[in-house]
């Protein structure tokens, strides 16, 4: 499968599919990097992607991570067939890691060497540290993420479980934390891999939506607690359903798109054009 398989490309003109996959990149690209705190605008984005060249006034990094980011979703399209293994994982983190750290406890394209986590604020105002997967526990959960990411991945999936697959992986991913760094944007990235291999195009976090995504990760996180391999990745799908319906409205920006795209072929029709 390729990315000209993708159902909502079917009946577009060769222009108007490369325009729409462009528009997703962007799009997909922008708000990951904007969750992150990239300051780079939609418009930027795209220029920078496109030209090659920076913005003046902008960061160095924040250009680096645009185009690191864009690459990777270069790999997740060539990715489409086959399961997803540990190696192309690990260059997948190359990829969006573009900023070089001459630091051994912070490798590329290798699980994390120290423990880390992230403090959180409770609804009723507690801080709370939010402590991720011990290091000599990554691997083990991971295997298990992996897996469950191939048995998703394996097409079949209606547009709304394909959605709620992407949320599942998602939060599982960033919940173990396997990395030192670019885990938000790596699991962003590969949780849509069950959506791509299902024919839809995927799912993008909207940056304006950061606040209620960064507190519905932590709310669940909190809940849940640390994960081990006894506990498992997934130890409480009850406790899943907020960051779904979060995903699940997200995926309308997506469908702006297509619908745009619909939209430009059906006045070409009608013209007599296409």
């Amino acid at each position: 499968m390729s990315p000209t398989d993708f159902k909502a490309l079917e009946g577009l003109d060769p222009d108007i599919r490369a325009a729409l996959l462009a528009q997703i990149r962007d799009l997909w690209t922008h708000g990951s990097t904007a969750i992150e705190g990239n300051t780079l605008t939609l418009g930027e984005t795209k220029f920078v992607i496109e030209e090659g060249l920076t913005v003046a006034g902008k960061p160095l990094k924040d250009h680096q991570e645009v185009m690191g980011h864009a690459r990777a979703i270069e790999l997740i399209y060539g990715w489409m067939g086959g399961d997803l293994t540990e190696s192309r994982l690990f260059d997948l983190h190359r990829a969006v890691q573009t900023e070089v750290t001459l630091d051994i406890f912070k490798p590329f394209g290798a699980w994390k060497r120290e423990p880390n986590g992230t403090y959180a604020v409770t609804p009723d105002g507690r801080q709370v540290f939010i402590e991720y997967a011990n290091p000599e526990e990554v691997p083990a959960l991971m295997g298990e993420w992996l897996g469950e990411l191939n048995r998703l991945s394996h097409g079949g999936l209606g547009e709304t479980e394909a959605i709620d697959a992407y949320a599942h992986l998602h939060l599982g991913f960033v919940h173990i934390h396997p990395f030192w760094d670019g885990n938000g944007r790596l699991a962003r990235l590969l949780s849509n891999l069950p959506v791509l291999r299902a024919g839809y195009l995927p799912v993008v976090m909207d940056a304006r939506e950061r606040k209620r995504y960064i507190d519905t990760l932590a709310n669940y996180q909190m809940a849940v607690g640390q994960l081990s391999p006894r506990s498992g990745v997934w130890p409480r799908p009850d406790l899943e359903g907020p960051f779904r319906a979060l995903c699940q409205e997200a995926y309308g920006a997506t469908r702006a798109l297509i619908a745009q795209a619909r939209g430009q072929q059906a006045r070409r029709r009608s013209t007599g054009q296409g």
